[in-house]
């Protein structure tokens, strides 16, 4: 590995953390960057993901401020991500990338929908709720939903973080910061569990993840500070911009 290559990784890392912190999406740079320092695209995903892992750690660490009263329900939904991850990990290792390809596109359309409309939604679930009497803040629906981007995060994980802002936006009360911290715990569960299945059963390249994970750890501290300076709506318009631009990587590069 040559010095440019260990600067690429380096930057690439620091980016796909911030990007994470904010949004999601950050593989769409760290990826490419493992492809371009000459990683097989089955290795370099695995690698990606053990090395983007500190940097979702270290936003959701970034964000604590958010997450205070919010334990239980980050615990309750972690164990749904947790179950995701590490059957994503399974299906990336036994299936071809092929069979989700077609299905990634239109989970992003899905999610970037959901965070124009999310506002109209969540009030009207807010009246519904309210006429017939609070449920749980964590509904079977809403941890089922966490489980399935659990496996999309185990599996590739690129916008991974705009589909889970999404869900919870609209299924739980607060705001976008309050999701976006709640994102960065859930998101952190999934890859966490990926990481094991993969540092069990796959190969990994760990001067890659390592390098990766340096920049990652930094960024999540820098998307910290970046994220909860955003305004609502102008967050809602970043993380469809982060989707559009995901679902144009993933369509035709």
């Amino acid at each position: 590995m040559t010095w440019a290559d260990i600067l690429l990784l380096l930057v690439a890392g620091t980016a796909a953390g911030t990007i994470n912190t904010v949004v999601g999406s950050g593989s769409l740079v760290s990826f490419p960057a493992l492809l371009a320092v000459g990683l097989p695209p089955v290795l370099a995903n695995v690698t990606n993901n053990l090395g983007v892992l500190p940097g979702n750690v270290s936003g959701a660490l970034a964000y604590r401020r958010e997450l205070r009263g919010n334990a239980g329900t980050a615990w309750r939904l972690a164990i749904a991500s947790v179950g995701g991850g590490v059957a994503g990990a399974l299906l990336l290792l036994a299936l071809p990338e092929e069979v989700f390809s077609w299905v990634v596109p239109v989970l992003i359309v899905l999610a970037c929908v959901l965070i124009i409309a999310g506002p109209r939604i969540k009030t009207w679930l807010a009246a519904r709720r309210a006429a017939q009497g609070a449920p749980r803040a964590v509904s079977g629906k809403l941890a089922l939903g966490v489980g399935l981007t659990g496996v999309y995060g185990g599996y590739f994980g690129a916008a991974q973080g705009v589909i889970l802002l999404s869900v919870l936006s609209i299924a739980l009360p607060g705001g976008m910061q309050r999701a976006n911290a709640l994102k960065n715990v859930l998101a952190a569960a999934a890859n966490g569990a990926a990481a094991i299945v993969f540092v069990l059963i796959s190969e990994v390249h760990w001067t890659a993840a390592g390098l990766v994970a340096v920049g990652a750890i930094i960024g999540g501290q820098i998307g910290g500070r970046i994220g909860r300076r955003i305004p609502d709506l102008a967050y809602r318009i970043v993380i469809v911009a982060i989707g559009i631009v995901a679902i144009v990587h993933i369509l035709f590069f």
